[in-house]
């Protein structure tokens, strides 16, 4: 569940089914016969950017930059906060190459994702594994070389925890799937601040775990709209086999420990963090909270809207920590 994913981006969701992933490999890709050279290889070209999912991506960018801002107080190089977003894009380009390779199969039965490039076979499935594997290697060298070792081994182990942990495992087995596979999504938090300080502390932990929690309610508004979709791909999902009424509350839930947890961060920033996390706070605790009410009463809900007013919350919030770290006031912490 991403930042500026379109209604088309990969969410998990449906039924009970226990399969696991077993894509259908193609060797030759299938295009139009009636394009012309230069249609075939744009053609070929935008199916091979399609792989990354580039709309996904989009949490990169919303959650790395003002990671890397705070780790300094605003003092980044530019020239490390532009490497490390290349090597961070094209590890989640790597990423979700792999996950399409693995996902092909479901892919097909879900109509908002039908046209994904494997599953209407614009890429051969061996050629999108290569591609896939080429970006990983390429996001190490580039991390490493441009940043240091433990940002390039953080987006390692992000790929393999999101293809191998996530979509092989947790997918198609659990509920739980986006709860605890989420976690790769969180991980631009850990690898921004590991570039510019070469360690970790607690307050990437703590942004780390903003997304965490923010995760499970954003997917999930996505999934109760489209439910039936998810369904017919087999793959677990809590709005398939609960009640509404049970996924808006534990979407409040979910959102409660999203904005609480945000709090956590206000001693390491100044009042205007401080602000903007009480604020957009109370703001997404409120559309929740309707949501989870007009569920209750039986009243007609749009979940889609909460969907998107989650991405709203995330970029609020992350902006805000980027404004406060480049104005760079004194600390709240520092007061006491």
């Amino acid at each position: 569940m991403r930042i500026g994913e379109r209604v088309s981006g990969d969410h998990p969701a449906a039924s009970h089914s226990t399969d696991t992933a077993s894509p259908q490999v193609s060797t030759e890709p299938v295009l139009p016969a009636d394009l012309t050279w230069a249609g075939r290889v744009r053609a070929t070209v935008l199916a091979y950017v399609a792989l990354t999912k580039p709309r996904v991506i989009e949490l990169l960018l919303v959650a790395t930059i003002p990671v890397m801002l705070q780790a300094d107080r605003g003092h980044v190089d530019i020239a490390v906060i532009a490497f490390t977003l290349i090597g961070g894009w094209l590890g989640a380009g790597s990423a979700n190459t792999l996950n399409m390779v693995v996902d092909a199969d479901i892919d097909k039965k879900m109509k908002r994702t039908e046209r994904r490039p494997l599953a209407r076979r614009a890429v051969a499935t061996r050629s999108a594994l290569i591609f896939g594997l080429v970006l990983w290697a390429a996001s190490f060298a580039v991390l490493y070389f441009a940043a240091n070792l433990l940002s390039s081994l953080l987006v390692s182990a992000t790929i393999i925890f999101y293809v191998g942990v996530y979509t092989m495992i947790l997918k198609r087995r659990t509920w739980q799937n986006v709860v605890w596979g989420g976690a790769a999504g969180c991980m631009p938090t850990l690898v921004g601040w590991a570039a510019v300080t070469g360690s970790l502390s607690w307050q990437p932990i703590v942004l780390f775990l903003v997304i965490f929690f923010w995760t499970p309610p954003h997917t999930w508004a996505l999934a109760m709209r489209y439910k039936e979709d998810y369904k017919a791909a087999g793959v677990p999902m809590l709005p398939v086999i609960a009640t509404e009424e049970r996924v808006t509350r534990q979407m409040l839930v979910y959102t409660w420990l999203t904005v609480v947890t945000s709090l956590a961060l206000i001693p390491a920033t100044s009042w205007i963090y401080t602000v903007i996390a009480l604020v957009a706070g109370g703001w997404f605790l409120e559309r929740v909270t309707k949501l989870y009410r007009d569920t209750r009463r039986g009243a007609e809900v749009k979940p889609l809207k909460v969907f998107l007013q989650s991405n709203e919350y995330l970029a609020i919030v992350f902006c805000g920590l980027a404004v406060d770290a480049v104005v760079g006031l004194q600390t709240i912490s520092s007061y006491f």
